[in-house]
C-alpha cells in the first residue's frame, strides 16, 4: 500500500463516503415511498416482518451519523483552511453560521414540503437537515478548541443525554414539546434532537483532525482508525449487555436483530457509540479501497460533492411523482424499492455531475450554498 501523504487525496474519501451514505438514504427514502411495510410501521419503534426488511431498514441507520460526522469533519477543515489563509476567527465562523442558517431554511421551506409533493407548505418542523445546520452553528463556538477538548465535550454530552431523556414534559404543551424535541427527545416536531447529534458532529471534527492533519500516511490512518472503531464497538456492546444505562429498548438475546436495533429516535448511547464506530470503520474501508482500487468508489464522488443538492432533488422527485400523483405509493416491497433506487440513481448521477460543474463556475450565493 502506498504510504505517501494524503494532501491530494484528502477530500476524495470524504466525498466518496458522503456519496455512499447519500445513496443509502436514497434507498431508505425509496423504501418509505414504495415499501408496503411502512403502512403499519412506527418509525420511532420499528418492528419488522422479515429479516430482509429489517436489514433494509437497518443499513439506513448509518446515514444520519454519517452525515453529521462528515459535516463536522468539513466544518473543521473549512475553518482550519480559512484560519491558515489569514482569515479572522470571526469571519471564518460567520461563513459557517451562514451555511448553518441556510440549511435550516432549506429544511423548513423545501424539504418539509417536498415529502408531500409540495401540496402543503409545512415550515414548522425540524429534521435531519436542520439538525446539521444547528450543529454547524454550535460547532463554530468550539471548532477552535484542541481536538481532545472537543472529544471530552462530545463524550460528556453523550454520557448525560440518557439522564436528560428522563425529564418529564407535557406533549400537549407546544412550548415544552418544541423545547424538548429540539434539544433532547424525538417526536412529531423533530426526530433529530440537537444534543446527541451535535455530539456526533463534534466527533466528526475530532476524526477530521486526525484523518486530515495528525495522521500523515494511509497506513497510519487505517491502523489508528481501526483501533478507535474496535474500541468503541466493544464499549457499545458492553453498554448494551448491561441493559440499563445507555439503552432504551430491550433485546431478546445477544446477537439477535433486537440486540443491534436499539432506538434511533432519539438515539440511545449504545446506538450513538455503535454507529460512530461504524462510520469510522466505513471511512477506513474507503481510505483503503481508495489506495488499492480507486475507480471502484469513484461513482460515489458524484453525489458526494453536492450532497445537499442530491438530497433535496431526489426527495422532491419522490414526493411529486409518488405522493402528488399517487404512483404506487406503498404498494410494493423490497424489489420495488431496489428498482426505484436504481432508476433514481440513473437520473440523479448525471444531474449531480451537471450541478457540480454549475456550482464550480457560479458566483451566485444560493447556488454556492447548495
Amino acid at each position: 500500500m502506498n504510504d505517501k501523504p494524503v494532501k491530494k487525496q484528502r477530500f476524495e474519501f470524504i466525498d466518496q463516503f458522503r456519496g455512499f451514505i447519500g445513496t443509502l438514504m436514497l434507498l431508505g427514502h425509496c423504501s418509505y415511498y414504495f415499501n408496503s411495510v411502512w403502512i403499519d410501521l412506527d418509525p420511532l419503534a420499528p418492528h419488522f416482518d422479515s429479516q430482509a426488511q429489517c436489514l433494509l431498514r437497518y443499513i439506513g441507520y448509518l446515514c444520519a451519523p454519517g452525515f453529521l460526522m462528515m459535516n463536522g469533519a468539513m466544518v473543521w477543515w473549512s475553518y482550519d483552511r480559512r484560519i491558515a489563509k489569514g482569515t479572522s476567527r470571526w469571519q471564518a465562523g460567520v461563513s459557517l453560521i451562514e451555511r448553518g442558517l441556510f440549511l435550516i431554511v432549506v429544511q423548513m421551506t423545501w424539504v418539509n414540503s417536498s415529502w408531500g409533493g409540495f401540496r402543503v407548505f409545512k415550515p414548522w418542523h425540524l429534521g435531519v437537515i436542520s439538525c446539521i445546520g444547528l450543529s454547524m452553528i454550535c460547532l463554530t463556538l468550539i471548532i477552535h478548541w484542541r481536538w481532545y477538548y472537543r472529544l471530552l465535550l462530545a463524550a460528556f454530552i453523550l454520557a448525560v443525554h440518557p439522564f436528560l431523556l428522563k425529564i418529564p414534559y407535557d406533549h400537549e404543551s407546544t412550548l415544552e414539546r418544541v423545547l424538548m424535541q429540539t434539544f433532547i427527545d424525538s417526536g412529531t416536531f423533530n426526530k433529530y434532537p440537537l444534543l446527541p447529534w451535535f455530539a456526533m458532529a463534534i466527533l466528526g471534527s475530532v476524526m477530521a483532525t486526525c484523518w486530515l492533519q495528525r495522521w500523515t500516511t494511509d497506513s497510519e490512518r487505517i491502523r489508528k482508525s481501526l483501533v478507535v472503531a474496535v474500541s468503541t464497538f466493544l464499549l457499545a456492546i458492553l453498554i448494551r449487555l448491561m441493559q440499563g444505562y445507555g439503552n432504551i429498548l430491550p433485546y431478546c438475546e445477544v446477537g439477535s436483530w433486537t440486540f443491534f436495533m436499539d432506538q434511533k429516535y432519539p438515539p440511545s448511547l449504545f446506538m450513538s457509540l455503535w454507529f460512530f464506530a461504524a462510520v469510522v470503520s466505513m471511512v477506513t474501508l474507503f481510505i483503503a479501497m481508495g489506495r488499492i482500487a480507486p475507480q471502484v468508489l469513484s461513482v460515489f464522488s458524484i453525489p458526494g460533492k453536492v450532497p445537499l443538492f442530491f438530497y433535496a432533488v431526489h426527495l422532491a422527485f419522490l414526493g411529486v411523482f409518488i405522493k402528488r400523483f399517487d404512483f404506487h405509493y406503498r404498494d410494493g416491497g423490497i424489489l420495488e424499492t431496489l428498482l426505484a433506487t436504481a432508476v433514481l440513481l440513473c437520473i440523479m448521477l448525471p444531474l449531480c455531475k451537471w450541478f457540480y460543474g454549475v456550482r464550480s463556475r457560479s458566483g451566485n450565493y444560493f447556488i454556492r450554498m447548495m
